[in-house]
């Protein structure tokens, strides 16, 4: 069937109303903006090769198809192993000003950085299953499809991502302006040396992760003493704070010279710092908008 040019206008503006949609489960499952960005981009491809008139629900047909195409990349990467197991690689932030943001619209429309480092240990089926269903409330009979499952087996895949999302990515506190006070509380205590304030504000099983870049293995710390030891250390290269949001929690963007030089991302749960994630990347970090 031949498809006229207002028609394909037309079929362009309704994805155009899905993508902010699409794009949203598309980094969650992948994590890379970039490699969203391109999952978002193939479903249109496919959707512009379709009968759009004998869709239904264009909404569910989308999300379903942007779900098998980053199954498929998940599986890929998998299959790949392109990086070594203990090798510390973070998501790619999403960075907001920290100066005047609106706390409760970003905080309920982003998923941090550690919830993320977590559903990178999911199998490519749990963390298809735990984002459509749990993220944005898709049927199990719709999702079952797409890995290949029963809509009972899939349910226990997002049960088991449930649970690991439970146990190791703890939510955090909901009040911006109480991060933010651990968080300078943490960046004083560090860049004085003072030992026991870092052991204050730490949370005693908190993690720290660094990514360095692919070229490095980056670093990881467990537990409180270990963490403020590696905290006091790494403040004496430290560069000049500002606040930002990452993925919507309260984070620091380090910079010398006008150049980021760090991005450091907090989860504060019960007044503590549960898990810092630390991006130096230089590569990763040219791509953030430049520090005012």
């Amino acid at each position: 069937m031949k498809v006229t040019t207002d028609e394909k206008e037309l079929l362009a503006g309704r994805f155009a109303e899905h993508r902010p949609r699409l794009t949203a489960v598309a980094y969650r499952m992948l994590g890379s903006l970039s490699e969203a960005e391109d999952a978002v981009q193939e479903a249109w491809l496919r959707l512009s090769r379709s009968d759009a008139a004998e869709i239904d629900n264009l909404g569910g047909w989308l999300t379903t198809v942007v779900g098998r195409i980053c199954l498929d990349m998940l599986r890929s990467r998998a299959a790949r192993r392109e990086e070594p197991l203990q090798q510390v690689r973070l998501p790619d932030p999403v960075v907001a000003d920290g100066l005047d943001p609106e706390p409760a619209a970003v905080l309920a429309d982003s998923v941090g950085l550690a919830l993320l480092v977590v559903l990178d240990t999911l199998s490519p089926p749990e963390r298809l299953a735990f984002v459509l269903h749990d993220m944005f409330g898709v049927p199990f009979a719709e999702i079952a499809p797409i890995v290949g499952r029963t809509p009972a087996t899939t349910k226990k895949l997002a049960s088991r991502a449930r649970i690991r999302v439970r146990d190791a990515a703890p939510a955090p506190d909901a009040d911006l302006a109480e991060q933010r006070r651990v968080v300078d509380a943490f960046l004083a205590a560090a860049r004085g040396g003072d030992f026991d304030a870092l052991l204050a504000v730490l949370d005693p099983d908190v993690e720290l992760r660094v990514d360095e870049g692919p070229a490095l293995p980056g670093r990881r710390a467990r537990g409180a003493a270990d963490v403020a030891r590696s905290a006091i250390i790494g403040s004496r290269d430290a560069g000049a704070p500002r606040h930002v949001l990452v993925n919507g929690v309260a984070g620091i963007l380090e910079t010398k010279d006008g150049r980021p030089v760090a991005l450091l991302a907090f989860t504060v749960r019960g007044g503590r710092i549960a898990t810092i994630d630390i991006l130096t990347d230089p590569v990763r970090l040219a791509r953030l908008a430049p520090a005012r």
